[in-house]
């Protein structure tokens, strides 16, 4: 079993920057992935970010050019910098740790893109 907590989300003006936390309670290296996820109401949950042991990268379209995902393995934390923030943005933000066929949530938190 493996713990994931993320922390980071409040609110926002457009434009503004947020940077969420995912800590996990395994060591990074003993994962296979870690992705950041998002769900805004009535919609289904997305992955937005997701990076790999080996360091491999994804992004989706949308958050291109503004999101970034990194890790300290120190810390067994995953880091999603978001900058120019936009009210489609706006959802809950979820962390998912992958190891061999399981995947482990953590519980969200939400990001609210509004003047």
């Amino acid at each position: 079993q493996v713990q994931v907590v993320e922390s980071g989300g409040g609110l926002v003006q457009p434009g503004g920057s947020l940077r969420l936390s995912c800590v996990v309670s395994d060591s990074i290296f003993n994962l296979d992935a870690v992705g950041w996820y998002r769900q805004a109401p009535g919609e289904q949950r997305e992955l937005i970010a997701r990076i790999t042991t080996g360091y491999t990268l994804y992004y989706r379209n949308s958050v291109k050019g503004r999101f970034s995902i990194s890790r300290d393995t120190v810390k067994n934390t995953v880091y999603l910098q978001m900058n120019n923030l936009k009210p489609e943005d706006t959802a809950v933000y979820y962390c998912k740790a992958e190891r061999s066929r399981d995947n482990y949530w953590g519980q969200g938190t939400q990001v609210t893109v509004s003047s």
